[in-house]
């Protein structure tokens, strides 16, 4: 039998390294997240080969003493807590004590670090488990960190790197998460002597823009909710910015990066209901709370956490976030950094339906048509030409129709340029919307119809419709049998009343014989709902008045999440007049 041995430091060191410096990047994390809990105020990072070759930080931050620096590259060595208490509320984004150590254990590390009271700065080596003594070293504040050669002594491990442009992708991308989460700071980075990045000090939503660019900035929902101890605040862009892969997700908590099944449970709920098929949304989302309430001692790499209160956290994520998205005016109105030029195409939401429309028709503003189409105030099928906005007319968010294009889409002007409605998928939401809402109050009222309308039906039809006449009637329907093979629908759902009544009963009977009962009032819910919108919204190539155009516009804008249709997809575009004139060259 093997006798047990205490191994020795190097060894105990590259162990720990496997875990926290898995490749450039990982070390790269570390040594940011030391300047940013030295207080830097500007932070350099400097990176050859993909950081492979050489990893350098610099920082203008509190510096470490001379006695601390032999300290502050032993395992368990720290300055950031002290007792099991400290462990449990951690407010840095470093405590563990072993980075350096990992990192030195695997590449050759020089630290020279320079604090106020010192009169000049001290370095210190470290080859393997060889450490020199610190020497005197010129450095105006602050510290730098150089890890070259990174697995030099681990050929193994240095192998199973990627290529540098690989590399370098997964350090800009550590980079990128840490100064979106601290936009006060300015962030510089390198690559093979060439200027990558440079962010200034600035606002979040400034920050914001530098890093994701200004159409995610005029495309997002802003977000600053509270409750109780905890804050959420940051941007979630829309879902018409949604993108094919989560390369566009970020969410801290109390200033750290983390990944975490129930916050991204949470995020996907509240976007279920607009995020069309396999889309994923785009976020940059703050939480900050009591660090007591979240244990992030879970992994060494500090990126997984637990909350003590998961459920509470659940929900207060999910209300913020669907509240955001709802909001009408958050949806229609995008946005923008103070600084932005004028705003380029943005999305917007609109809706359509078939057969008639049981819209309100009031409300259309006649000096505004006077003023587009003279003396004759009913516009043709066709868009008019612009006109000047009409003095005291309040043009609302979504503007007056001008008519339809081919039968399709709703072209309305408000003053900031063309709006582009599609019918369809704008009523398809606000019929969706409105039967949430009914069937959420239990106020869904059943239409009885003058003529029942019959259709021949297989004996599954016939059972369920047997089978479930009071879930039926719940959603708004009566569908009884009249036959071994005939069933007839004598009313149905208010909201519903002008759709292909046999359509939607087959659709209906179908999601109940698929699902079950209880599933298609609770987990199948939206689904259904949606199916019966999509059935009831009105069709391409409806020609609708121009009291039904703006009936729909006016309905739109008081509808929650109006800018998407219940499969994710826009439902409205806004062309504002300075694109226009950018697209037909006007003042050049």
């Amino acid at each position: 039998m093997t006798a047990i041995r205490l191994l020795p430091d190097l060894l105990i060191n590259q162990i720990a390294a496997g875990e926290v410096v898995e490749r450039p990047a990982s070390a790269l994390k570390e040594l940011l997240e030391n300047s940013l809990d030295a207080g830097a105020a500007e932070i350099t990072v400097q990176l050859t080969q993909g950081g492979i070759k050489l990893i350098r930080v610099a920082d203008d931050g509190s510096g470490i003493s001379r006695d601390d620096l032999p300290l502050a590259l032993a395992r368990h060595a720290t300055s950031k807590i002290t007792t099991l208490e400290d462990l449990q509320r951690v407010a840095s984004l470093g405590f563990r004590g072993e980075a350096l150590a990992s990192i030195a254990a695997v590449s050759r590390l020089m630290l020279t670090s320079r604090t106020a009271a010192e009169n000049h700065a001290w370095q210190i080596q470290v080859e393997g488990n060889r450490y020199s003594q610190p020497e005197p070293a010129a450095l105006a504040a602050g510290s730098v960190v150089e890890v070259h050669d990174l697995y030099f002594n681990t050929p193994v491990r240095r192998k199973f790197l990627k290529t540098e442009a690989t590399e370098f992708a997964h350090c800009e991308e550590i980079f990128l998460r840490l100064a979106l989460s601290r936009a006060a700071i300015g962030f510089t980075l390198q690559h093979n002597g060439k200027v990558r990045h440079h962010l200034r000090p600035a606002d979040a939503k400034q920050r914001i823009a530098a890093i994701l660019g200004q159409e995610f900035v005029q495309t997002a929902a802003f977000i600053d909710e509270q409750a109780a101890d905890l804050r959420l605040w940051g941007a979630a862009a829309l879902p018409a910015y949604s993108r094919s892969s989560r390369d566009t997700q970020y969410f801290f908590v109390n200033g750290r990066f983390v990944r975490d099944k129930l916050i991204a449970h949470a995020l996907r709920e509240a976007y279920r209901d607009v995020l069309h098929l396999e889309r994923h949304p785009a976020f940059v989302l703050f939480l900050e709370m009591g660090p007591e309430g979240v244990d992030v001692n879970v992994h060494p790499t500090k990126t997984e956490v637990r909350f003590r209160d998961s459920r509470a956290l659940h929900q207060f994520i999910f209300h913020a976030i669907n509240k955001a998205l709802a909001s009408p005016h958050q949806a229609l109105v995008p946005r923008e950094p103070e600084s932005a030029s004028p705003r380029t195409a943005a999305s917007f939401p609109v809706y359509s339906r078939q057969n008639t429309m049981p819209l309100a028709t009031a409300a259309q503003s006649p000096a505004f048509y006077q003023a587009l189409f003279g003396t004759d105030t009913t516009p043709r099928a066709t868009a008019a030409a612009a006109a000047p906005l009409v003095a005291g007319v309040e043009i609302p968010p979504l503007g007056f129709a001008l008519g339809q294009l081919l039968g399709i889409y709703i072209l309305a002007q408000n003053d900031r340029g063309l709006i582009i409605v599609d019918m369809h998928a704008a009523h398809e939401r606000v019929v969706y919307e409105k039967l949430k809402s009914a069937l959420d109050s239990h106020t869904l009222s059943m239409q009885p119809l003058l003529i029942p309308v019959t259709f021949r039906a297989d004996s599954l039809e016939i059972t369920t419709a047997e089978e479930n006449d009071a879930i039926l009637r719940e959603l708004g329907f009566e569908i009884v049998a009249l036959s071994p093979t005939a069933l007839a629908v004598r009313a149905l759902p208010a909201t519903l009343k002008d759709a292909d009544a046999v359509q939607l009963a087959r659709a209906v009977l179908r999601e109940i014989r698929e699902f079950g009962a209880s599933q298609v009032l609770t987990g199948r819910r939206n689904e259904l709902l949606s199916t019966m919108a999509c059935h009831t919204a009105v069709r391409a190539n409806r020609m609708l008045t121009v009291p039904e155009m703006n009936a729909l516009l006016r309905e739109m804008e008081a509808t929650e999440r109006s800018d998407q249709c219940n499969h994710g997809r826009p439902t409205w575009f806004e062309i504002s007049l300075a694109d226009l004139d950018k697209m037909f060259m006007r003042g050049k």
